[in-house]
């Protein structure tokens, strides 16, 4: 955690639970959309944080969220599998020259194309792993995937937003 401190992912760990539980769990915009903006610390966090870091981080995410909503596991498993695949996702999407570790995955750090894949695979993976564990039945396959494609498109565009509105302001100052 030593490339932007650890104050501020302290910071924006605490910002990212109280707005998830406190805001985004109330709003419900309907068609089983379900805005979930936590999994963006855990692509935050910087390119060499080690795997058991990066799964204990999840897991703590994961927790405070579950207790925001009394969802009994379902926020702290999924993102635990996010945890557990952003090495392989980032890998698979890493250029040539590698990361630069001064750098972390924002939209304004990195390339679009870069930011778009990476955010995008990683929201499909925490939000089929937590509606379908959810969900659990197989009659339910068909909303499963509406729920998983119509909340990953709301709450990637909701954590662009973020990004450009707040991280491009802390990173200014």
């Amino acid at each position: 955690m030593r490339n932007r401190g650890i104050i501020f992912y302290i910071i924006l760990f605490i910002l990212v639970v109280l707005a998830q539980g406190l805001l985004f769990d109330q709003i419900e915009p309907g068609w089983g959309i379900h805005i979930m903006i936590y999994p963006m610390f855990i692509l935050l966090l910087p390119f060499d944080t080690k795997p058991i870091y990066l799964m204990l981080y999840a897991f703590l995410l994961g927790l405070a969220v579950d207790t925001f909503t009394n969802s009994f596991g379902l926020h702290t498993s999924s993102a635990l599998v996010l945890a557990y695949f952003r090495p392989q996702l980032y890998a698979l999407l890493e250029s040539r020259d590698g990361y630069d570790v001064g750098k972390i995955a924002t939209f304004s750090d990195m390339k679009r194309s870069w930011f778009f894949r990476a955010y995008g695979f990683g929201l499909l993976i925490h939000h089929l792993f937590f509606f379908t564990l959810e969900m659990f039945k197989f009659s339910d396959f068909f909303f499963i995937i509406q729920k998983t494609l119509l909340s990953v498109i709301a709450s990637f565009f909701m954590i662009l937003f973020i990004q450009l509105i707040f991280l491009n302001r802390a990173e200014k100052s």
